[in-house]
């Protein structure tokens, strides 16, 4: 009785990987499920009404206070 110790190393090793690849098909195929659940169940609110933010409108004051600084200083040359 002689055990090829190779063939025995290769075995388990595709057993190893098979049983790791396997596990992360379920986990990819679960997560995608959860997600369409909680996505059909809890969807995100729309909030179409209020279009402006205040962080745009911080930024339209920044780009203002930038152009008169520019205008400010090639006039003063």
């Amino acid at each position: 009785m002689e055990v090829n110790f190779i063939y025995e190393g290769f075995k388990i090793m595709l057993l190893g990987m098979g049983t790791v690849f396997s596990f992360l098909v379920v986990m990819i195929i679960m997560m995608n499920i959860m997600s369409k659940v909680v996505h059909r169940f809890f969807p995100e609110p729309n909030d179409v009404a209020n279009t402006t933010s205040p962080a745009m409108d911080n930024n339209a004051k920044k780009v203002a206070a930038i152009t008169a600084a520019i205008i400010h200083h090639r006039s003063s040359k």
